[in-house]
């Protein structure tokens, strides 16, 4: 039997990423991470949670190895499993396992999406003790030094079935996120795309009319995600209109007259 892991140089990430800070969330993420402590990253979809911790791995030079979590993801897919590979039994390791080995920064995206047996994974790793337990092997994994764990949630989206539960969310330094100040936000989507100051700060305005819609028709208003690749439609020659609509009231909801709605209020600003 062999055992094979991946090199995590593909993960690391050599240019800077762009992040604004809106507050401590640099300095406390780094005293958390000097101290081992685990990280949970608490905020709306689209609003920078992501791009946060890709600035952090380039600032820790740490590889950053990103899972998205869903209704399918079991414990085997984050730690490993056997298989067969040219008539030999072959442990291949998950991603959680290689940045445990490795020291990397694994980060589990919407975690409550996962499956509940991933939990039992992750909470040995939650706490002082820092370990892995991998059954199929029989062993436990010291993580070392250098490893970080992170995880996410959207805490206005998830229902009580899939909210966090206190066994798992007190093992963790939460940072709360938000979308940022209306010329902060501006300021991002011009960074990030090219586009002019002014026609920047009305697709802002737009998306905080959207985002006073929520809990109104919509689930969730245009989040800075959503500007920046509507922003980039219109940057590539789309009209202003049409890339709101493709970019934007599409990508919120699929009713008819919330969708013309939405409409209405990029066509009274563009």
């Amino acid at each position: 039997m062999e055992a094979r892991t991946l090199k995590l140089d593909e993960y690391r990430i050599d240019k800077e990423p762009f992040y604004q800070p809106t507050g401590d969330e640099i300095a406390i993420f780094e005293a958390a991470y000097q101290n081992g402590l685990p990280v949970l990253l608490k905020g709306p979809t689209g609003c920078g949670k992501t791009r946060f911790m890709e600035h952090m791995a380039w600032r820790l030079k740490r590889p950053l190895i990103t899972v998205s979590c869903h209704d399918d993801l079991t414990a085997s897919d984050l730690v490993g499993r056997y298989l067969v590979k040219g008539g030999e039994t072959v442990w291949v390791d998950g991603p959680l396992t290689q940045a445990v080995r490795a020291g990397g920064i694994c980060y589990l995206d919407e975690i409550v999406e996962a499956r509940k047996d991933t939990m039992v994974v992750i909470h040995p790793l939650a706490d002082d003790r820092r370990v892995l337990p991998i059954e199929k092997i029989g062993g436990l994994i010291q993580a070392t030094p250098e490893f970080c764990l992170a995880v996410s949630y959207n805490p206005g989206y998830q229902s009580v079935l899939k909210d966090l539960k206190q066994s798992t969310r007190q093992r963790f330094v939460a940072l709360e996120f938000d979308y940022p100040d209306a010329a902060l936000e501006a300021e991002i989507v011009q960074r990030e795309t090219g586009l002019d100051g002014e026609m920047a700060a009305r697709l802002v305005k737009f998306a905080r009319m959207t985002r006073n819609l929520k809990g109104s028709g919509l689930e969730e208003g245009a989040s800075t995600r959503l500007l920046v690749h509507a922003a980039k439609l219109m940057a590539s020659g789309v009209t202003p209109v049409a890339a709101c609509q493709g970019a934007i009231a599409q990508a919120l909801t699929d009713d008819p007259e919330m969708l013309a709605a939405v409409n209405e209020l990029s066509s009274s600003l563009f």
